[in-house]
């Protein structure tokens, strides 16, 4: 019978739930889960640092296409680091129809996150990726997948078509996923596909298919995704507007408060007896990390929760340590302040961030970066009047996003994402000015309750605590129950 994990460690930001951090949660026997967004521009700026501690090279080594592994580390390694002052090297952006080498680096960089996390232990790993972030879905699967991740996590949207592309792979077969474009007439061909016998140096290597879990927000998700998904759901995370990251807009009319963030209310809230009556795994996340919310999600029949704020601040997280040891401070002085911005993500998402000076959340900071679209993660694939297939940021330069049919009401307020998390975790793109591109931190409602992992006097914490301190009441009632057995 099938363990399922108390505790998954929550796939945050483009590489804050980094390999390490994974790696520690499992190594307890719970879920850590890397972060599979901008894996691959990730992955290539590690390189190009001069790969710190010979990790990506020992992933690469490990991968089973050796020629594909060899063209990348000749094509971006850099010995000893790119030189002081100077820019990364930017990918070409996805598209639908995608470049060989996008492919290769999305399959690749996927592989060694994952393969890392799994290193010197047996337990199952996760990959959390974004609905939203559609394009580089199917290559980052299957890489994931060729190191033997055990969960595919996914949310910020409604990930249908993901079961059914874990099955074909698990059956050695192409996979097909359907892109969302905005505006699409019936004969626009929107569907993506993958043929793994195009990439492999060999035989096709015989995968497992990893457990899905859909990470939703409402009872009406849920049911959705368990009864419309394109293969089988095998639990669910059930996410709170309490939680860091895209949060769900709230159901019904936008409503703001007098602070300017989205009001949720009763409709809002997720009716646990419904959800058990669904008969699968769930996990309840956002506000939910202290013992006693561990506790509790146990009696109302969660297998466990998920957690992730407590996690981004531990030792073992991939946050920048300046950024981390601000919000510690800050939260240790009760002062950690979060606000849910229902503009800054292009996505039309509201976006969790925390108030944090010399980031994108000071508006001065705002203001003054140039804008500039050179990521494009989190573009919208939109039908242009010729009938192909065009991609728009509501973050780009405002006349070019006009050009491309888009209201320029819906750019006020946005801000880069994909370069200020790149820049949360110490890879910040250099522009010719000689500015760098500032961080944006996302965190959960519950900043401030992290110094409840924070031993006297001390500054810092093991993500090693954080699962010791989380499952302490149902510790205890485990060693009593066996005492009696």
């Amino acid at each position: 019978m099938l363990q399922f994990p108390k505790i998954i460690q929550g796939g945050m930001g483009v590489g804050v739930s980094n390999w390490r951090l994974a790696n520690t949660v499992s190594r307890l026997g719970q879920l850590g889960v890397v972060s599979g967004t901008a894996l691959d521009s990730l992955f290539v700026r590690r390189l190009a640092d001069g790969d710190k501690g010979g990790y990506m090279r020992r992933g690469l080594d490990a991968f089973p296409f050796p020629d594909m592994a060899r063209r990348i580390w000749q094509e971006y390694f850099v010995s000893g680091g790119k030189p002081a002052g100077t820019s990364y090297v930017n990918l070409p952006m996805h598209q639908r129809l995608e470049p060989r080498k996008l492919i290769e680096l999305c399959m690749v960089s996927n592989f060694v996150e994952v393969f890392l996390a799994r290193e010197g232990h047996l337990n199952k790993v996760g990959v959390n990726f974004l609905e939203k972030v559609q394009l580089p879905h199917l290559a980052s699967i299957y890489g994931a997948m060729l190191a033997g991740v055990g969960y595919v996590l996914m949310g910020a949207g409604i990930p249908l078509h993901i079961p059914g592309v874990l099955d074909a792979y698990a059956a050695q077969r192409p996979a097909e996923y359907k892109l969302a474009v905005a505006g699409a007439s019936v004969e626009t061909d929107t569907m993506m596909r993958f043929d793994p016998a195009d990439y492999v140096e060999g035989p096709l290597p015989k995968l497992e298919r990893p457990q899905f879990l859909a990470i939703v927000s409402s009872n009406t998700l849920a049911t959705t995704m368990l009864r419309r998904a394109s293969g089988k759901v095998n639990g669910l995370v059930i996410e709170s507007p309490t939680a860091g990251g895209h949060n769900a807009p709230p159901r019904g009319k936008m409503q703001l408060s007098a602070s300017g963030e989205p009001i949720y209310g009763e409709r809002d809230r997720v009716n646990i007896e419904e959800l058990r009556a669904l008969g699968v795994p769930f996990w309840l996340a956002g506000g939910y990390g202290s013992p006693d919310k561990v506790r509790e999600a146990l009696d109302q029949g969660a297998a466990g929760v998920q957690v992730g704020t407590a996690f981004a601040f531990s030792e073992e997280s991939g946050l920048r340590p300046d950024l981390k040891n601000r919000l510690i401070e800050q939260a240790a002085a009760g002062a950690g302040d979060v606000f849910t911005d229902p503009l800054a993500s292009p996505t039309g998402f509201p976006f969790k961030v925390a108030q944090l000076n010399d980031t994108s959340s000071d508006e001065s900071v705002y203001q003054s970066r140039k804008r500039v679209c050179d990521l494009g993660y989190l573009r919208e694939p939109y039908q242009t009047p010729g009938g192909s297939i065009g991609y728009r940021c509501a973050s780009e330069p405002v006349a070019n996003f006009v050009a491309k049919g888009g209201k320029v009401e819906e750019t006020v307020g946005r801000k880069c994402l994909c370069n200020a998390l790149l820049a949360n975790v110490g890879h910040a793109q250099l522009r010719p000015d000689g500015s760098a591109e500032p961080a944006l931190v996302t965190v959960g409602d519950d900043l401030n309750t992290i110094v409840q992992y924070l031993e006297p006097g001390s500054t810092s914490y093991s993500a090693v605590h954080v699962v010791e301190m989380l499952l302490s009441k149902v510790a205890v009632e485990q060693h009593a129950f066996a005492a009696t057995a």
